[in-house]
């Protein structure tokens, strides 16, 4: 295919060349009306090809012409055999990842440290989630991949699922034997579905994890937008092979997105496209030689730890993407979140996260050798400021043992619930999640019981500093539960 191509986005400025004037939506007619704001952020022309739905520019719900072009250039470039634009963020796409794949009360395998849109999916499909434990790395405080044993050993426990759900690589940019386990899933009849979120990137370097098509999973879910070229809110779901119903996905796919999808975040997904196909190969190859520089640099500053790919010594952690670097500032007895801080504040520099050791850095296309060097330095002189003091005691990262499960997440999300004081919620069923980063997997999830041992861990997370996400009270000195 003629890769070179932009189709939706030529449309668009074919569109406004002809010059019609607009009786139609948006209401700012072309930019005309805009509040003067906005003229700062987006130019003339870019908001005349704010538009919508006209014959030439194609309908992504039905799309024959421009868009269903542009959709099989993507689909031809990473070798899958359809390929969707979604405009919702990839928490659509694993939306219509899992409605594709599962029925009502169908049982879906799905490693407890999934992102929190599988949980939505889960309760729009109404599907039963059976979950699998991550490695846990205990020196890092983060959590691994899944692997290939204990994928076998949940299966053979629950020989009537029907999918299981892999987050590949992880945020931290470990991946899993992700060949193995999809051979695995397969031999039993079962549906490989990969949020790689964190992966739109693998397929332009050999020195990067396969990515998932190429290791044979059924339907991927990823984020132009976190590592590639295209705007905030775009990614792309693949599908290929028999397993997958065509029409289903296609329908799916429909349910969960905008009908008024935003043109310009779905040229920026053709254009970034284009981009990979001219020059992707020579762009990644260029962030993962700045990214192992910098990691053998940054790991010759007295202590901080930046783990590569001699880390990646066991089934959990197989394979690493290089162009993601974890720094342990653990030796310099302060937290990642204090380091984040003097970070932003005294250097300019952001991070992608921190958590109560670790700090990580995205190293993309985008970036040269002056962005390297600037962060070196600022870590640098952060690790001589703290050098030689007392360091922090390792938090205790054992998980509780996973809670009963009493109601799937979609019946529990729709059961009245109360709030109760947590400390003494032992017995209730969870109204709601409850996440600890470290190590970002849920102690509980909507629908399971808790237990005296999820409350002590929580206790001991507070103490230790622990960052909560999920539930409504953040301090968890409350917590809904489902009404029995």
């Amino acid at each position: 295919m003629k890769q070179n191509c932009t189709p939706l986005f030529t449309a668009m400025k074919n569109y406004i060349a002809d010059g019609a004037m607009a009786f139609h939506t948006p209401g700012h007619k072309q930019g005309k009306g805009i509040p003067e704001e906005m003229r700062e952020i987006i130019t003339a022309d870019g908001l005349k090809m704010e538009v919508s739905l006209m014959e030439e520019l194609d309908d992504i719900h039905g799309a024959t012409g421009c868009i269903k072009e542009a959709q099989d250039l993507a689909a031809d470039l990473y070798g899958s055999e359809q390929c969707r634009f979604f405009i919702n963020g990839t928490t659509g796409a694993i939306h219509a990842m899992l409605l594709t794949a599962l029925n009502p009360g169908d049982k879906v395998i799905v490693p407890r440290n999934a992102h929190r849109s599988v949980l939505g999916a889960l309760v729009l499909v109404g599907a039963v989630p059976v979950f699998i434990q991550p490695e846990i790395d205990e020196n890092l405080g983060i959590a691994m991949s899944i692997t290939p044993d204990e994928v076998k050993k949940v299966i053979e426990e629950n020989p009537t699922a029907k999918a299981l759900v892999m987050v590949y690589p992880t945020y931290y940019g470990v991946a899993g034997d992700i060949k193995t386990i999809a051979r695995i899933v397969h031999e039993h009849d079962m549906m490989l579905l990969v949020d790689e979120a964190h992966g739109p990137h693998l397929k332009f370097s050999d020195r990067l994890p396969v990515q998932a098509l190429d290791a044979g999973a059924d339907i991927v879910a990823q984020s132009t937008h976190k590592i590639l070229g295209s705007m905030t809110q775009t990614s792309l779901l693949h599908m290929q092979g028999k397993r997958v119903d065509t029409e289903r996905f296609n329908k799916m796919c429909s349910l969960v997105q905008s009908t008024s999808p935003n043109y310009l975040l779905m040229a920026s997904l053709d254009t970034a496209r284009a981009q990979m196909a001219a020059n992707g190969r020579a762009l990644v190859e260029k962030a993962v030689d700045l990214a192992e520089s910098l990691r053998r640099r940054i790991n010759e500053i007295d202590g901080l730890f930046c783990f590569g790919r001699e880390y990646m010594n066991g089934a959990g952690r197989f394979a690493l993407d290089v162009t993601k670097l974890t720094v342990s500032v653990r030796s310099l007895g302060i937290s990642g979140a204090q380091a984040e801080h003097i970070l932003r504040h005294k250097y300019k520099i952001q991070c992608e996260l921190s958590d109560f050791y670790n700090l990580l850095f995205i190293i993309s296309y985008a970036d040269s050798q002056h962005e390297c060097d600037y962060l070196y330095n600022a870590l640098k002189n952060l690790a001589g400021e703290f050098a030689g003091k007392k360091c922090r005691e390792l938090v205790q990262i054992k998980l509780p043992p996973l809670p009963p499960y009493v109601l799937s997440p979609r019946e529990a999300m729709f059961k009245k619930t109360k709030k109760v004081d947590f400390a003494k919620s032992v017995g209730c069923i969870a109204g709601e999640m409850i996440t600890f980063y470290p190590p970002g997997i849920p102690i509980i999830y909507p629908g399971e019981r808790i237990s005296r041992e999820i409350i002590d861990y929580v206790a001991l997370q507070k103490e230790s500093g622990g960052n909560v996400i999920g539930p409504e009270d953040v301090e968890l000195k409350t917590i809904r539960v489902v009404e029995e």
